[in-house]
C-alpha cells in the first residue's frame, strides 16, 4: 500500500487518495519529522514544513510535491542529488495574490483620498502573479514599470519592456513584489533600495517572500519617511513577527495573498496530479475538484455606493479586514493563517443596481472579471 504523509491544512485532500488503496497520514505541517516519514513514500507540503537532508535522509520518500507556488523551503540539490523527484504548483494562487494587491491599491487609493488613474505602478517580477497585477493596474488606469531581469536576460530586452531598478525606484508611485526568494532577492528590498525611492509618496507592497523585504530596513524607511507606507502579507520570522512594524503599515496580514479557495483548489489539484502520475495512479491522472457554488453574497448590490470599485471589490476581498484581526491579535498569526476562511475570486461575483454608475468604472470591474448583471 502507498503511504503519503501530507500537511493537514492543505484544503480539499483529505479523502482523495484514500479512495484508491493509499494510507494517508496527516500532520500539521511545522511538527512534519523524519520518524513520520520513514516508510512513507512521499510527502505533500506547504511552507511550513522544511524538506532537507535532516527531514528525509533515511526515509523511503521518493517524490515531494509543495501545494504552493514557493519552493525556498525545499532544498531542491539535496533532493535532485538523492534521486528524489520534486514539484511544485506555479502560479496556483495567482489570481488571488493579483486580487489581494488590487484591494490594497483601491483601499490605499480610498483612505488617502486619491486616484489610481495616472499613477505608477513598478512590480519587481512579472511572472505568474506579476503579469495579472500588472493588467490590474493597467485596468484601473495607472503606468506600469516592469522589473524582471531573469526575463529580460532570457527574452531580450530590445524594446525596453523591462526597466533596471533604480528606474523603477525613482519613478513609482507604488511598489509591489512578486519574486521567488532566492540568493539574488534575499533582502533585495533593504536600505539602499528605500533610500533609491525618489518619491517619498511611495508605498511599498510585499506579497512575495518574507526575506525578499528587510524588515528593519522597512521600520526605519517608514520611521524616517523615506517611503509613505507600506502593505505587507509576508514577514521575516514567521509567525514571530516585528510588532513595532506591524503598528506602523497600512495593512498588514497573516501571509494570506494567495489564500482564496480557487487558489488552493488549483495548489491541491496540481499536487495530486502529480503524486498520481508518479505512482501510476490511473484514477487521480486527471483529478478535478468540483466546481464552487456561487452564493447569495456572491451578488454585489451597487445601489448608492459612492466608490464602486471600492464597495465590489471589497465585497470580494476586504484587505483592512484580514488587516485589522492581525494587528489586534499578532500573537495569533499561525491561527489566523491556519483557519483562514478562503475566499472566492472576483470572476465568481457580480454587480447590479447599476443604472446610474459610471460605464467607465463598470467597464474597469468587467475587465477585471466581474460580471456586470444589466438589466
Amino acid at each position: 500500500m502507498l503511504k503519503i504523509v501530507a500537511d493537514n491544512k492543505i484544503p480539499f485532500l483529505q479523502g482523495v487518495f484514500e479512495k484508491f488503496n493509499c494510507e494517508v497520514v496527516y500532520l500539521p505541517g511545522s511538527k512534519i519529522s523524519q520518524a513520520d516519514l520513514i516508510d512513507a513514500d512521499a510527502l505533500i507540503t506547504r511552507t511550513r514544513t522544511i524538506c532537507n537532508e535532516a527531514l528525509l535522509h533515511g526515509t523511503k520518500v521518493t517524490i515531494v510535491v509543495t501545494a504552493t507556488i514557493g519552493t525556498d523551503h525545499i532544498d531542491k540539490q539535496y533532493l535532485a542529488k538523492n534521486n528524489i523527484a520534486f514539484y511544485s504548483a506555479p502560479g496556483c494562487n495567482s489570481a488571488s495574490v493579483n486580487q489581494y494587491v488590487v484591494s490594497a491599491l483601491i483601499n490605499l487609493a480610498a483612505k488617502e483620498n486619491f486616484s489610481l488613474e495616472g499613477k505608477t505602478l513598478g512590480i519587481i517580477g512579472v511572472g505568474n502573479v506579476g503579469s495579472k497585477v500588472a493588467k490590474s493596474a493597467e485596468i484601473l488606469g495607472m503606468n506600469v514599470i516592469l522589473n524582471d531581469p531573469p526575463r529580460a536576460e532570457k527574452e531580450g530586452n530590445e524594446d525596453g519592456k523591462f526597466a533596471k531598478l533604480d528606474y523603477l525606484l525613482k519613478n513609482s508611485d507604488f511598489i509591489t513584489v512578486h519574486t521567488p526568494l532566492d540568493e539574488s532577492t534575499y533582502h533585495l528590498a533593504n536600505l539602499n533600495f528605500f533610500e533609491k525611492c525618489a518619491k517619498k509618496s511611495v508605498y511599498f507592497i510585499n506579497s512575495s517572500r518574507g526575506a525578499v523585504c528587510d524588515n528593519n530596513a522597512l521600520l526605519y524607511a517608514l520611521k524616517n519617511g523615506l517611503i509613505q507606507g507600506a502593505v505587507l502579507d509576508v514577514w521575516e520570522n514567521e509567525p514571530e513577527i516585528n510588532e513595532e512594524l506591524l503598528a506602523m503599515l497600512d495593512y498588514a496580514t497573516p501571509h494570506i495573498a494567495g489564500y482564496s479557495a480557487n487558489g488552493k483548489a488549483n495548489g491541491t489539484t496540481i499536487a495530486v496530479r502529480r503524486i498520481a502520475e508518479f505512482f501510476n495512479i490511473e484514477g487521480l491522472k486527471n483529478f478535478e475538484l468540483p466546481p464552487f457554488r456561487l452564493t447569495d453574497n456572491s451578488r454585489i448590490n451597487l445601489d448608492n455606493a459612492k466608490n464602486i470599485l471600492l464597495q465590489a471589490v471589497n465585497n470580494s476581498y476586504d484587505i483592512k479586514f484580514d488587516s485589522d484581526n492581525l494587528k489586534k491579535n499578532p500573537k495569533n498569526f499561525e491561527f489566523l493563517r491556519n483557519e483562514y476562511h478562503y475566499r472566492l475570486e472576483f470572476p465568481y461575483f457580480s454587480v447590479y443596481n447599476i443604472a446610474e454608475h459610471s460605464k467607465h468604472e463598470l467597464q474597469k470591474l468587467e475587465n477585471m472579471g466581474f460580471k456586470i448583471e444589466k438589466f
